[in-house]
């Protein structure tokens, strides 16, 4: 259960880390992770619950990929 939802957060970081051009806040990326990480979660078939899990990782991968150098 732990691995989906980690290369859930991954991804989300990845996909905030494509808004270089509009040099986006941590917010905005939390933002987008959280977007993209719930939205990986429903395309799986998951439930409530899972969707504010994946939407909860994407949002800390989103917010803290810049500072771990993923979207720089």
């Amino acid at each position: 259960m732990l691995k989906p939802l980690l290369f859930a957060g991954i991804g989300a970081a990845l996909v905030a880390g494509c808004t270089q051009n509009i040099r986006p806040t941590d917010a905005d990326r939390a933002i987008i992770g959280a977007g993209t990480g719930y939205v990986v979660q429903q395309v799986r078939g998951k439930g409530g619950s899972d969707r504010i899990k994946g939407a909860a990782i994407g949002a800390v991968g989103g917010a803290l990929c810049d500072d771990v150098g993923l979207c720089q």
